[in-house]
């Protein structure tokens, strides 16, 4: 004949079950994968929170070196910096520097350091310029002088 009542309650037991199990697994993914993104998003600004740089050239009195006007870049961050050509691009007046045309003393600079960089005399002519430099995390610093 028919199921009784407790079959079917039973049936509506198993199915319920069932469901709380699904959506349960659902929950417990997103909430990973939040708690992931969030991990990588914290590890990303403490990353650039740990990148500081600035330059610390006079700016009234810029040396030469041979055919290379000299500055002074000083690590202020949290961690050693990677100084390539590769890893900053510098801009004087707003044009960008050919990476053949600079380069730094050092290929690492630690905490507190400074390093130079060595720009050719050919990338700037004479009166008030504006350089800039951009590193990792993109991170920037501006330096107004005079030669």
């Amino acid at each position: 004949m028919g199921f009784s009542l407790t079959g079917t309650h039973t049936i509506f037991f198993i199915a319920s079950v069932i469901v709380a199990g699904v959506v349960s697994g659902v929950f417990v993914t997103v909430t990973i994968d939040t708690s992931t993104s969030l991990s990588d998003r914290g590890n990303r600004l403490q990353e650039q929170l740990d990148t500081e740089f600035k330059i610390i050239s006079d700016s009234n009195n810029i040396p030469i070196s041979g055919s290379d006007y000299i500055f002074y870049l000083k690590n202020t961050g949290g961690k050693a910096l990677v100084t390539t050509n590769e890893t900053f691009q510098l801009f004087i007046d707003g044009d960008i520097i050919a990476t053949a045309n600079y380069n730094f003393s050092e290929n690492s600079v630690q905490v507190e350091r400074v390093t130079k960089i060595y720009v050719a005399t050919s990338e700037i002519l004479l009166g008030n310029h504006k350089l800039r430099i951009v590193g990792p995390q993109d991170i920037d610093d501006e330096f107004m002088f005079e030669i």
